[in-house]
């Protein structure tokens, strides 16, 4: 019996010689061999199961581990190897278990701690996880796997400047270690510095080129307005849409190309790869009926945000008589006056920053909310997790994100006729509920300072046309830029009014208009302003400028509300169309054109006859408290109907379907009537 015994070590330790020479055929030969002989034999289970991890046997690998532990349950290393497995399968709570087991054992092993704040990261447990790193950090100050998954915890927190400075000890460590450099280009572009986020994600994509770190390039340069290889890029886009692997951003594609279709068909890769639908879901059925409906609003921006400047007005109107309203807050709290307005005007207001999507979904079920509905979609902070969950009997997609989800648990997407016709419903995965006049909320409370700003103060010259387009930098495209140049050489004298981003930004568009036969200071930059006085500039303007494929949404809301008229051009998309809805709703159709010449020539034409100009100005100060666009309180009346429709169809056990709703009267009650899918 020894000399069997001895003879199993030695081809244990034969196989382990193999396995750490790469020659796994060899080891897994001699491991197997061995659990023939012997098939408790702890080594022979635990080594085999590192080797099926390494092929991505991870079902295998779990097993084979886990019976190792069960012969020998006093090995560190074996429970930190089964940690690292769990997490890989998404067993985070497992993992977390397992790594405990390991520093019961081991209180002072780096590798343990490393793996339990990655197990800790993936259950949302953030400030946990940091702490986890800091701990593996003091056992080995420079471990780079705990300093690269502590910067990511700390960018997941809304900390860069901290990730920064982790990512950075990295880099000095070891500068060629690809997540360390991704994870400081995406600390960077969350600090919007964004042209040294290109520069370090044009590193890593020369270290690793995947299309991940190309789009992650791309994404940098559209804020500096780079168009550098631009048609280069459009091509790679469109290689990717084909691509049926490809993890292509949607929000990214949005802001690229003009063709509903092809955001269908990213949107629904996106869900499928990073938010694929439970196997289990938690709401299976409509809710108890009570007196009032539960409506949850999902949002990462209840701050000084643009989706908060529109419907912070919406969650003031709500009749609480029929409904409860609640909002699960995914961001950071910037501790502004909007954020207390918000908060105020819901019932409950829960934080769930630091909660996982499991976490928020289970509370949501708990909470017996009726009504979810996503404000943030694939922007912001994703948390489309807690949908995938299916939470709650009816989900929305609204006003946020301006496009598809592309997921079969978000039931209905809000929009209007103009924003989505009826011969385009097939291009998104949700059913369409038409609101009347217009499906963006906006706010009647909004205000602008009483200062009154002078040109010259503005950076404006004395006189001439000032064309504006306070849009953010990554919609303008080389496309609309051609258009605005063309505009400036026809109408002499005017200047192009802009929101300054970034010094790369303006120093970009300066070179580009002067490419174009355009003086840099015919472009004249706005920098930051707080809202109030932000509006208050705009009386300074004279046309709006909207852009394609992205139009302008809160920025052409705002033009309208102080007195600029705005001239669109109707796109292809729900992104490209919100400036023709906006006009609609305000009673000045006239200002929709239909194609880049029509455009120009517009343009061109009320600058030459101000007498025009100044009539849209005077009909646009008397539609805003005439007509539909800023008024809240109808908009609430439209939307509230089309939820208590969407409520009363899952309380029926009917599936969601397409329908729209009337205006409201000035008498009568409003009615909803079933809209064909296209």
């Amino acid at each position: 019996m020894v000399q069997l015994d001895n003879n199993l070590l030695m081809t244990v330790n034969s196989a382990i010689a193999s396995h750490r020479a790469g020659k796994l055929a060899e080891a897994e030969s001699l491991y197997k061999s061995v659990l023939a002989a012997k098939p408790d034999q702890f080594e022979a289970l635990h080594f085999l199961g590192l080797i099926e991890a390494q092929r991505g046997n991870l079902a295998e690998a779990d097993r084979l581990i886990a019976k190792s532990l069960a012969v020998n349950s006093q090995r560190a290393e074996a429970y930190t190897n089964h940690a690292r497995i769990l997490i890989n399968l998404e067993r985070a709570e497992d993992a977390l278990a397992s790594c405990d087991k390991a520093l019961a054992l081991q209180p002072y092993f780096a590798d343990a701690m490393i793996h339990r704040g990655n197990a800790l990261q993936m259950l949302w447990r953030l400030e946990e996880a940091v702490a986890a790193f800091d701990l593996a950090l003091t056992m080995q100050p420079n471990n780079i796997f705990a300093l690269t998954n502590r910067g990511h915890a700390l960018s997941r927190l809304n900390r860069p400047d901290r990730a920064l400075a982790s990512f950075d000890k990295v880099i000095a460590l070891q500068p060629d270690f690809v997540d360390a450099q991704y994870g400081r280009g995406r600390a960077l572009f969350q600090l919007e510095r964004y042209e040294d986020a290109a520069v370090t994600f044009r590193k890593v994509h020369g270290l690793t080129p995947t299309p991940e770190h190309r789009i992650a390039l791309m994404q940098s340069k559209s804020h500096v307005c780079d168009w550098s290889d631009f048609s280069d890029d459009l091509a790679f886009l469109s290689a990717e849409l084909k691509n049926e692997a490809s993890n292509l951003d949607p929000g990214f594609l949005i802001a690229m190309t003009s063709q509903a279709r092809d955001h269908l068909i990213c949107a629904q890769r996106f869900a499928r790869r990073f938010y694929p639908a439970a196997a289990d879901p938690l709401c299976r059925g409509p809710r108890q009926q009570r007196d009032r409906i539960r409506l949850g609003y999902v949002c990462s921006e209840f701050r000084q945000h643009a989706v908060s400047h529109l419907i912070a007005g919406l969650f003031e109107h709500h009749d609480k008589a029929r409904f409860e309203t609640f909002a699960i807050s995914t961001g950071v709290n910037d501790q502004s006056a909007m954020r207390k307005r918000i908060e105020a005007a819901f019932d409950v207001f829960i934080e769930g920053q630091l909660k996982s999507d499991r976490e928020l979904a289970e509370l949501l079920n708990r909470s017996e909310i009726d009504i979810l509905v996503n404000l943030s979609g694939y922007y912001g902070v994703e948390r489309a997790g807690i949908f995938a969950l299916r939470p709650c009997p009816v989900q929305v997609n609204y006003l946020g994100y301006p496009g598809t989800m592309g997921a079969e648990y978000i039931d209905y997407i809000i929009a209007d006729e103009t924003i989505i016709p009826a011969d385009q419903q097939s291009a998104y995965s949700e059913k369409v509920v038409y609101l009347p006049e217009c499906y963006q909320v906006n706010d009647s409370h909004r205000r602008a300072s009483l200062r009154a700003l002078s040109r010259v103060e503005a950076g404006l010259p004395p006189s001439g046309l000032v064309f504006c387009c306070f849009n953010k930098n990554n919609k303008i495209l080389p496309d609309t830029f051609d258009s605005w140049a063309r505009i400036l050489q026809r109408v002499e004298g005017s200047v192009l009014w802009l929101l300054e981003g970034s010094a790369a930004a303006v120093r970009n568009l300066r070179q580009e208009a002067e490419s174009r036969g355009i003086a840099a200071e015919r472009l004249v930059f706005a920098p930051w302003v707080p809202a109030e006085d932000h509006l208050a500039r705009y009386r300074l303007a004279d046309l709006f400028l909207d852009t394609l494929p992205y139009n302008a949404h809160t920025t052409a809301s705002d033009a309208l509300w102080a007195g600029v008229p705005v001239l669109t051009c109707l796109g292809s998309t729900f992104a490209g169309r919100v400036g023709a809805s906006l006009l609609q709703a305000i009673g000045l159709p006239e200002l929709i054109t239909h194609s880049t010449e029509e455009y120009e020539s517009l343009a061109v034409r009320l600058a030459a006859d101000p007498n025009a100009l100044a009539t849209f100005k005077s009909r646009l100060a008397q539609n805003r408290d005439t007509h539909p666009l800023f008024d809240t309180s109808r908009f609430c009346r439209h939307i509230e109907r089309a939820y208590i429709t969407m409520w009363q169809r899952s309380q029926r056990g009917e599936p969601a379907t397409s329908f729209a709703i009337d205006p409201d009267p000035a008498a009568g009650t409003l009615s909803a009537s079933p809209a064909q899918r296209g």
